[in-house]
This record gives structure tokens, sequence and C-alpha cells, in this order.
């Protein structure tokens, strides 16, 4: 963009939470620019494994505790209209995006199972009782892999081409009036009545505000960076594979993800490759030999994939918060943000922008309720990264020693 743009909102951010608001807001009619540094995508938006998973990141108790029983429940429907507003949106946009349903929660230990199976309790207590446990003995059914004890299976969680949803979106916005400017990175923004926010070649003015940077927002608006840790996460996926062999790791083509805290998650693609992920990594450093090094996960839990080659590998960072509820709340009456998904964001991201929506148009009771949940710094300072690392080690030893 150039010049000076006069619009009721600017919105910074170019992934699912920033194209999600300007979404809503052309919806109803609310003029808006959205600005992206890189391309529409380019952090963990379109970086992702694609894996819808329903919930949030901290368990249901952990909400309970923070805001009442009362609003828990709330904010668990709110949860599942965020994963039913998914193929909803690409139904009415008619979005390629190679969208399927069905997940499997898988457990390495005993302790894993006695979680999941806490966790199938919880489900049922709010009101949704469509998982099902499964053991060793009937695994194979649903997973063609050793690796495992047992899992859940999920029938409403799935799987999504995450970047062509997003540019779906997008365009969505676009039709309806939404302007988005891409390489057009936010270096200065003016707090007032009339928010200005700077690009290297343009000025927006808007009435509000919306910082959808998430773990890319970087230093525009370091008052809000301390409640979130960039974290690491990496991707591979394969060349083509046999079909027979698909249907033999697949039988039931459901996506995956493990118990552990530094999980593995992994699904098909709709042109016959296995897309893997894992990492975690709280120092935001990629490995070195990341292709050989995503191919000793992927083979220990599919040791048949031994010698399959790898025919595209990514990382990028996702956005946590200290106690892993997502983070929305006002910088000023006029300047909203939402971030710190915790790995839960292919949902819930969809869920911030509607909401934020909302509030501009002048409903802003289920942003509230968002917003009373309290986000403290993470601790350490700045030595806040090799703290979280030592911590991230000692779970990664639990894990594999399963307790």
């Amino acid at each position: 963009m150039s010049g000076t743009l006069r619009t009721k909102v600017c919105v910074v951010g170019g992934g699912l939470t920033g194209v999600s608001t300007a979404l809503h807001l052309a919806e109803r009619g609310i003029d808006c620019v959205l600005l992206e540094s890189e391309r529409i995508g380019h952090g963990a938006s379109g970086r992702n494994g694609g894996q819808i998973v329903q919930g949030y990141s901290a368990d249901m108790s952990k909400v309970e505790n923070t805001v009442g029983a009362e609003d828990a429940r709330v904010l668990w429907s709110m949860m599942r209209e965020a994963v039913d507003d998914i193929p909803e949106r690409v139904k009415r946009h008619k979005i390629d995006c190679d969208l399927r349903w069905g997940y499997l929660h898988a457990a390495y230990s005993k302790r894993q199972m006695d979680g999941l199976r806490g966790t199938v309790e919880t489900y049922t207590k709010y009101g949704y009782d469509g998982c099902e446990i499964v053991g060793k003995a009937d695994l194979g059914k649903v997973l063609g892999s050793d690796a495992y004890v047992g899992g859940m299976l999920d029938p409403d969680s799935g799987q999504i081409h995450p970047l062509a949803y997003l540019r779906g979106l997008a365009g969505a916005a676009e039709f309806l009036g939404a302007q988005i400017f891409e390489r057009s990175p936010a270096v200065e923004i003016t707090r007032g009545t009339t928010v200005s926010v700077r690009t290297v070649t343009g000025t927006v003015e808007a009435d509000w505000l919306v910082l959808a940077g998430n773990a890319y927002l970087g230093k525009v608006f370091p008052s809000i960076r301390p409640r979130l840790m960039p974290v690491a996460s990496f991707v591979a996926v394969t060349e083509p594979l046999d079909r027979d062999l698909l249907r033999a790791l697949f039988p039931q083509d459901v996506a995956v993800a493990d118990c552990n805290l530094a999980l593995d998650y992994f699904r098909t693609t709709s042109d016959g490759r296995l897309l893997f992920g894992a990492g975690a990594s709280y120092s935001a450093i990629t490995p070195p030999g990341l292709a050989n090094w995503m191919t000793r996960r992927m083979t220990k839990v599919f040791p048949e994939l031994e010698g399959v080659g790898i025919d595209h590998v990514w990382g990028g960072l996702i956005g946590i918060t200290a106690n892993r509820l997502p983070d929305f709340g006002r910088v000023a009456d006029n300047i909203l943000h939402a971030q710190g998904f915790s790995g839960q964001g292919m949902a819930l991201t969809g869920l911030a922008g509607k909401v934020m929506a909302e509030t501009i148009d002048g409903n802003d009771s289920r942003f509230k309720l968002i917003e009373q949940i309290r986000h403290l710094p993470f601790p350490g300072g700045p030595f806040r990264t090799p703290a979280l690392v030592a911590a991230m080690g000692f779970a990664k030893l639990r894990d594999a020693m399963g307790f």
C-alpha cells in the first residue's frame, strides 16, 4: 500500500485470526484494511499440519477453575461452534481444501490412556459423547502402527489443507470488500481515538485496531509480548506412497497426534503422501539436518517407511501462553488482540475473528467472557527461554520413560 488510507478497522496480521476478522467484518458491512508483513499464510496459519482438534490445549478443569463452571460451559459451546464453523465456511465460500473428519489421539503409556479416559468423561460431562476409547487389540483397525498402546477416536475432529483454507477465506473477504495488503509490515503504531498504523510506504488511519500477528507480531506492540512464547514446530511431507501401504497404515484415514507434551502429529494428504509434524522447540531453533531428524521421528512410528524420501520440510512458530488458554484482550478501548492458541489454532482462530468482529459491531459479551482469563507473563525475564528449554527437556524425559 502507499499513501494514507482511512478505514473503520485496521487488522495487523494475515493469518487465520486476522483474515477471519476481516471476513466477519466484511460480512457485516464494516470497512477493513488488513496488513500482512509477508504473504497471506506466511506464519503458523499456512505452515501448520492442518489438524482440527476439539477442545482447548488446557484441560476443561483448568477452564472451570479460571472462569467458573457456568462460564466454562459457555466457553465449551464456543469451542464447538469454532469447529462447526469450518465446514460451514468451506461450503459457503466453495473452498477446495481437502476437509476430512476423524481423529485419533494415540497413547504411548497407561498414564496417557488414563488421561484419555478422563477426557472422554469430561467431554461427556459437557454434552459431547462422540469419542471412543480404542484398546491395543483394536488399534490396528484404525492405525497401522505398533508404537502405541491405545487411543481415543474423535469423529468431530479432523484435517484440512490449512493454506488452501486460509487463501479461500482471504479471497472471500476481499470479494466482500475487505482490502488486503501483503508485504506491508506495520512498523509503527500510534494510539488515540484514531489509531495510526505506519508501514514502510504508507499509513492506515482507523477507528479500531486488531492485533492478529500472534508469534509473528514482533516488536511493533511490545506490551503483549511477555504473555506469549514463540515455539518452533516442524513438518515433513514424504514422496507419494503406494496406495496399498497408505491404506494399511491409515485404515480409517484419520488424522493422528500422540499424547506427549512435545507431540508428533501426522495425516495423509490428498495426493497420497504422509504429512508428519513434530517439534515443540522452545528454543525456536531449527535442528541441523531437519529432514533426517524428521525421518527418524517418522520411522519410529512407521518402520515400514524406512528409506522413503522426504520431498518437503519446513518449520514455523506457534504462540503458546503459560496456561495454554487463548489470550484475548484490549490494549486500549479501540485496540483488540487475540493470540496464544497453543496448538489449537485451526478452529479457535476463526472464533477469535468472529468474536472480535462482534465486539467492533457493538456486542462485546463473548469477547469479555474470554478476556476475563488472566494471563501471566512467562517467568524468567531474559532467562525465560533457557528455563523453558530445561522444563521441556524434563517433560520429554518423563514421556520417554512412560511416567
